[in-house]
């Protein structure tokens, strides 16, 4: 695998990057409406042992995501962020593959924890904005990746409600071509990000693994309060994965072909918020009171969710929770000006740690919740738990922002906090 010349920072470095995520997303969101359908055709039709299984899917791929992205992030620091991301859209292609073929649960489960090796184009992708991009403009740029998921999330679960409808693997076989055709883009046009003198000299296994990653942010203190709100935040957005299309199905009624709508209408305004609002916002806020507003609006959003007893109740929520989206571009820009080139890798792969460690947690929690509260037996019915849960946790997550969020702009490159003797011994 041969690399480019290192580029400088320049616009044409963040269309490559734009559209290698938003091919990406176009593939994970194609599967979005059908994953949980066909796990329910699976377990013969039940819906509250179909939110089990769905729970324990996305917890399995989120630990593997919380083993392999600091990994993923050493392995960026030391070679470069380009082979990362080719590897990972080609591991994702042959993923897809083999997802739309399998025929049992066990061989689906068996693929989606290949999904969560594979996976590192996202990791390594906030590393990349970090090298190319100065500081005081990252969080726009941020926005503009959020732009790629937002694009990626009404394409690709509108293709997929549609292709859903005729058949539940089609949306896979399509997700397939789309990764291949990402790794195909990504082989002729990406440039490498990562000059071979900013790079790690070796590779950090001390902190390629969960444990070593996350002493890694304690190193770090500066980052550690918002390493919080972006595990809490995370924490909560999985309750969209983990019940959206199951609690959709039981509470309104509404299909596959519904479910893409709906996503549709969420990822426009996700587009709308990203690509239009976070630039200005921070203009006008900065960064750290557009984070607390975002917060702020997510917990709206997530009340509106679960106490809404009607369809057209639960939309009005989608344009407050969407403006949600003001706070991980922020996040984002407050936590890399924090570090320099030579451990982006790493500070990003030990936040996907977090992230990841969101997933394990989150999908337990969101779809039993819902199971629960749907049970005949349960004494106070409230399909709406849920969301109810993850506002809350949106809530914390604004306490500890207000309290742990830099005020005005941040030093870059800033240096670790001293070691202790032991943390020492494990690497730099």
């Amino acid at each position: 695998m041969t690399e480019s010349t290192p580029i400088t920072p320049r616009r044409a470095a963040l269309v490559f990057i734009f559209l290698v995520v938003l091919m990406d997303v176009l593939a994970f969101g194609l599967i979005i409406p059908v994953l949980p359908q066909l796990i329910k055709q699976f377990v013969g039709g039940d819906t509250a042992n179909a939110a089990v299984w769905v729970g324990i899917f996305g917890v399995v791929f989120a630990a593997i995501q919380f083993v392999c992205s600091p990994i993923q992030g050493a392995l960026s620091d030391r070679f470069g962020r380009r082979p990362v991301i080719l590897l990972s859209c080609l591991g994702l292609a042959l993923d897809f593959v083999f997802m739309a073929v399998a025929h049992t649960l066990p061989l689906l489960f068996l693929g989606r924890i290949i999904a969560g090796v594979t996976s590192a184009s996202f990791t390594t992708a906030n590393a990349y904005i970090a090298d190319v991009v100065p500081a005081d403009q990252r969080a726009k740029s941020y926005g503009l990746l959020g732009a790629a998921f937002g694009i990626g999330f009404v394409v690709g679960p509108l293709i997929g409600g549609w292709l859903g409808e005729t058949h539940l693997r089609a949306p896979f076989w399509f997700a397939a071509a789309l990764a291949m055709l990402n790794f195909a883009y990504g082989w002729f046009v990406l440039p490498e990000s990562l000059p071979p003198e900013k790079r790690s000299p070796r590779f950090d296994f001390a902190h390629a693994n969960p444990v070593g990653s996350l002493v890694l942010l304690r190193r770090y203190p500066q980052v550690l309060g918002l390493a919080t709100v972006v595990f809490l935040a995370n924490l909560a957005h999985y309750v969209y994965p983990s019940v959206f299309v199951l609690f959709a199905d039981y509470r309104f009624d509404w299909g596959p072909r519904e479910v893409g709508w709906i996503l549709a209408a969420v990822g426009v305004c996700s587009i709308i918020v990203n690509a239009v609002l976070v630039g200005r916002v921070v203009r006008w806020l900065g960064e750290r009171r557009t984070l607390l507003l975002g917060l702020s609006c997510g917990v709206v959003g997530f009340m509106v969710y679960g106490f809404s007893d009607s369809g057209w109740v639960w939309l009005l929520g989608i344009p407050v929770s969407a403006l949600w989206a003001l706070a991980a571009p922020s996040t984002q820009a407050l936590i890399t000006r924090e570090v320099g080139a030579e451990v982006q890798g790493r500070i990003q792969g030990a936040l996907m740690s977090l992230v990841a460690l969101a997933g394990i947690l989150g999908p337990g929690l969101f779809t039993f919740s819902f199971a629960w509260a749907i049970d005949e037996a349960t004494p106070v019915h409230l399909p709406g738990a849920p969301w109810l849960i993850a506002g809350v946790l949106l809530a914390l997550a604004v306490v500890i922002a207000w309290r742990k969020a830099p005020h005005g702009v941040a030093r870059a490159a800033i240096e670790p906090a001293p070691v202790s003797p032991a943390e020492g011994a494990a690497g730099p």
